[in-house]
């Protein structure tokens, strides 16, 4: 048999993580550190390997269902190669450090077992409750696979240059950055759209460090309910803006 296709066999490597292409990953298990990957992001794999459910405590289940941020993960552990992928996303590795990084966790595609993870709020500029939203903090020692819409963009900040950045548009950033949320609009409601320029909230960050943005956007539907579940779909990045409230009128 013959084909073009047999240039695209298995990248050999030493490495625990290793991109196979810019949409798949490649990572080696040794039966010693596990890893924790995205529900359902396995597309194969070689050897004897586990695949389990990843226990959730009573205080991530309530977070998870406050916040509408975590992660839905499995554990893969024993001796072999796995691959993950996820709707052909590009693939990202990560070294976290001391500096640790935050993240939104639906750009998570798989993570060193031994690093930890905790809900945080980010604050809207008016200071009112339920303005903001939630993202994900990562801190440890470890590696992180993330997804990106497209190629990202790394963008430095320091304390002579602050980046603003489209939050539908952030993936991630430096943990020691500041961040704050603030909505560019001269409606009457920020939910609608800055006039007829299609832009809304933005992150402003401000530091030193690093703002990770990829080319891609989540138009939220302009007119939707609030509630039942449906905050992930017209609110600030993937999970939307926690508890806005429509009745609210802010100006500039």
């Amino acid at each position: 048999m013959q084909s073009p296709l047999f240039a695209y066999t298995e990248q050999q490597s030493q490495d625990r993580y290793a991109v196979q292409n810019p949409q798949l990953l490649r990572v080696a298990l040794t039966g010693q550190d596990d890893v924790l990957a995205r529900k359902g992001a396995m597309v194969a794999y070689q050897g004897l390997i586990d695949f389990d459910g990843e226990y959730q405590s009573q205080s991530q289940r309530r977070s998870r269902a406050r916040t509408g941020e975590g992660l839905e993960l499995m554990r893969c552990s024993g001796q072999g190669t796995v691959y993950l992928a996820n709707l052909a996303q590009y693939i990202h590795v990560v070294d976290i450090d001391h500096e640790g990084m935050t993240v939104d966790s639906a750009y998570v595609l798989a993570l060193d077992s031994t690093l930890h993870t905790e809900v945080i709020a980010v604050d809207s500029q008016y200071g009112i409750s339920g303005s903001g939203k939630y993202q994900l903090n990562i801190s440890g020692r470890g590696k992180v696979a993330l997804m990106t819409s497209g190629q990202p963009l790394m963008m430095q900040v320091t304390p002579e240059k602050y980046v603003n950045a489209d939050a539908d548009a952030v993936v991630a950033w430096s943990s020691g950055l500041r961040v704050q949320m603030q909505a560019q609009t001269h409606s009457s409601g920020v939910l609608r759209r800055r006039g007829n320029t299609g832009e809304g909230w933005e992150l402003s960050f401000l530091g030193q460090g690093y703002a990770l943005v990829q080319p891609s956007e989540v138009m939220p539907p302009q007119h939707a309910a609030i509630g039942q579940g449906l905050g992930a779909q017209f609110g600030v990045g993937q999970q939307g803006a926690h508890g806005q409230n429509q009745n609210n009128v802010w100006t500039r």
